[in-house]
């Protein structure tokens, strides 16, 4: 799960959360996201092979993570990982349930539709017939527009699958087979042509953790062992780090 963090740690993190409830400062939100990372992961993990990427999963998590660390109240009393994870469990979850469908529909599109689907069925089964759109905008509290929008959403709802070939033809290779591949290096390429630069402009420590963190996979906890210092040193550099790499990145696109 997340890092364990001694009682010093804690307390610390803890001053932390108070200082940005109160000045909201970017830079101590990005420490406190970075310093519960391995809580994101950690979940994330929950909902591997699902037929999700994990990559994909852990940046829906790390969502999750930064709505937790912005609403979160150190005044409650409550521990912050009680109060994050049910965030980031309702994140993923409705990433699974957006997944579901072949066109991106609004959220609120998509419970009108599934809000209609069992009024209909509830309506046939009592009437014994297919309700009409006035009858269900009734039985929803809704309006009948609302009941054609819902069901115009419908279609978009699994679509056919890639996978699937012709019908007249049980050799056919389906619509995936018929598109080329492509190379799962290019992205991370691409990436490192982008970040290389920005990070050789970091202090050289600050260089070697980014890496430790981020291509090996390292913990802070792991990280602060190797370089002799302590985690939450590890985590207020790499925070610094990150909002580096992202003003940097921002001079270089303007």
């Amino acid at each position: 799960m997340s890092v364990a963090l001694d009682r010093t740690d804690k307390q610390e993190l803890m001053r932390t959360f108070h200082d940005f409830a109160q000045s909201r400062d970017p830079a101590l939100r990005d420490q406190l996201i970075e310093a519960h990372m391995g809580l994101a992961e950690y979940l994330a993990r929950r909902f591997a092979n699902r037929g999700e990427p994990l990559d994909d999963l852990v940046q829906v998590a790390s969502l999750g993570l930064v709505k937790a660390v912005e609403r979160f109240d150190p005044e409650r009393g409550l521990e912050f990982t009680t109060f994050a994870t049910p965030t980031i469990v309702g994140e993923l979850k409705r990433h699974f349930r957006d997944k579901g469908w072949a066109v991106r529909v609004p959220r609120r599109v998509q419970e009108l539709h599934l809000r209609v689907t069992k009024v209909v069925d509830d309506l046939s089964l009592e009437m014994g017939r297919s309700p009409t759109v006035p009858e269900i905008a009734q039985r929803a509290g809704i309006t009948e527009d609302e009941v054609i929008e819902a069901m115009d959403a419908g279609s978009a709802y699994r679509s056919a699958s890639l996978d699937a070939g012709r019908s007249d033809d049980d050799e056919s290779p389906g619509l995936l087979g018929q598109l080329g591949s492509l190379d799962p290096e290019m992205a991370s390429a691409e990436r490192r042509a982008t970040l290389g630069p920005l990070i050789g402009a970091l202090p050289e420590r600050e260089q070697v953790m980014l890496y430790l963190r981020f291509y090996e996979g390292m913990t802070q906890s792991e990280i602060a062992k190797q370089l002799g210092i302590s985690q939450m040193h590890v985590s207020r550099l790499l925070a610094r780090s990150l909002q580096q790499l992202r003003e940097l990145a921002e001079d270089a696109a303007s």
